[in-house]
């Protein structure tokens, strides 16, 4: 099996691809080693000691490296644990009951009925235009709300915490919205 590496434009975080559908809808972002003992893998990579992020894409998993980290130093042993995982096709999750879960709400701002049009434009958007685009990059963005022309977005995976994000919300996907959607005027990562 061979797993290509890509790098990001966050210098902290590698995107590795296994050539295989890694999430068959969604993605998943782990920034915590709590957070990973949902799936055995993220647990085993946040246990490596220098790993601070995971994000499971449709065919990629972004690895970010703890400040200080050396990946030349660090990929081996995460090729190691990826190469393991997928060659004897375990799973990605733990099972696990209901118990416990809690869904996080879509959006982190109310969005008002009269908007919908505005919102509905905005989704479309980031589905087909933007969030492809930051899938190339290893990360993914999520909407979070719209308010008084006010866009808030989610970063994750190597989006959350790169230098250029707060460039890429501003000179891209601002400009981006507010060229199709003039009721946009700002842009805000939350």
């Amino acid at each position: 099996m061979l797993i290509e590496t890509e790098t990001t434009p966050n210098p902290a975080t590698l995107k590795f691809l296994p050539n295989r559908v890694v999430m068959e809808a969604g993605t998943r972002d782990f920034v915590t080693p709590e957070e990973a003992e949902a799936s055995p893998l993220a647990e085993a990579l946040f246990g490596l000691g220098d790993v601070t992020g995971v994000f499971f894409g449709r065919d990629f998993i972004s690895i970010t490296a703890a400040p200080g980290s050396d990946w030349s130093n660090l990929k081996p042993d995460v090729l190691g644990l990826l190469l393991d995982h997928f060659s004897a096709d375990m799973p990605l999750f733990r099972p696990g009951t209901a118990g416990g879960i809690s869904v996080p709400a879509d959006n982190a701002f109310a969005d008002a009925p009269e908007d919908a049009d505005i919102v509905a434009q905005i989704k479309d958007l980031i589905e087909t235009r933007i969030r492809p685009a930051v899938a190339n990059d290893g990360g993914d963005i999520v909407y979070r709300g719209f308010d008084k022309g006010k866009v808030y977005l989610a970063m994750q995976g190597a989006c959350a915490g790169c230098p250029s994000s707060s460039a890429t919300l501003k000179n891209g996907i601002e400009q981006l919205l507010r060229y199709y959607v003039p009721e946009v005027t700002e842009v805000r990562a939350v």
